[in-house]
């Protein structure tokens, strides 16, 4: 295969500790050197959250403010994707940084169960947080967690709530969610080519599943996501060192099937971002 994988680091996330993993970056100067680590080794997309001082999750758009500036003066060229999810706030405050105009902003167009709670996102909420993107010129990347959502996806290409060509991302691995199941990811490619046949898509698998999802992913043609949000060891023995030692060993990955790994021009003509002046 010829085309270029697009490679998304998820930096941080809204439940890894440093009780976890020593590694796992919290501040805002942490995040911003422990993406430009991953950028270096091959990430073209950051995907961001940001945290309170005592680690727990926090939706500040000062935060994000600090992030954005930080990553476009260390990373620069990086996609900064920030995250809208329901685990940092509730409400409009999911969508309280977008004024910012990062580049691009996760969208969860649909609910389900999470491993302790529900992942609640209502119609009316998903339609704010689309209509805001639009507003700001925010390209979301949809958070699949269910065929529904790939389907519901699609209906909102379809009658003009998102933009063309969708950019969907099939999360798998998350407990009580979509196993991590390669006939399964086959049925979600299949399901959005037929319902969304210009769409481009990216998988990631959250926890012990991280590196099979991300074979799999590369192997199929698609693009794909790591990252110490999703997983924070190398293996059963051995804690990731750090977001960049992910990041190299999807790398590999793409090495193995003869994928080039995408540049931040190349992933930004391919999802149709601007590059910076």
């Amino acid at each position: 295969m010829t085309n270029p994988c697009i490679i998304a680091v998820a930096i941080t996330g809204s439940v890894p500790t440093k009780a976890n993993n020593p590694a796992v970056p919290i501040t805002v100067a942490e995040q911003i050197e422990s993406t430009q680590e991953a950028f270096e080794a091959g990430a073209s997309i950051a995907h961001c959250h940001v945290r309170n001082d005592d680690g727990t999750p926090s939706s500040d758009p000062e935060k994000f403010a600090r992030l954005k500036e930080g990553l476009e003066t260390h990373c620069p060229g990086m996609i900064i994707q920030f995250s809208t999810g329901g685990r940092s706030g509730a409400g409009s405050a999911r969508g309280g940084m977008l004024p910012l105009r990062p580049d691009m902003a996760s969208l969860a167009v649909g609910s389900n169960n999470f491993p302790t709670r529900v992942y609640e996102n209502p119609p009316d909420l998903v339609d704010w947080l689309a209509a805001e993107m639009r507003t700001h010129d925010v390209i979301p990347e949809i958070e699949a967690f269910d065929l529904s959502h790939v389907i519901q996806a699609a209906k909102m290409a379809d009658d003009g709530r998102l933009p063309r060509p969708l950019y969907v991302q099939f999360v798998m691995g998350v407990k009580n969610a979509m196993i991590a199941d390669e006939r399964i990811l086959d049925i979600y490619i299949e399901t959005l080519a037929r319902f969304a046949p210009d769409a481009l898509w990216c998988a990631a698998g959250i926890g012990a599943k991280q590196s099979v999802v991300n074979e799999w992913a590369i192997a199929k043609g698609g693009h794909t996501r790591t990252g110490l949000e999703d997983n924070v060891r190398l293996d059963r023995d051995r804690l990731a060192p750090s977001n960049a030692a992910l990041v190299t060993r999807t790398v590999e990955i793409c090495e193995k099937y003869a994928r080039p790994v995408a540049s931040w021009q190349q992933a930004r003509d391919m999802l149709g971002l601007r590059r910076p002046a």
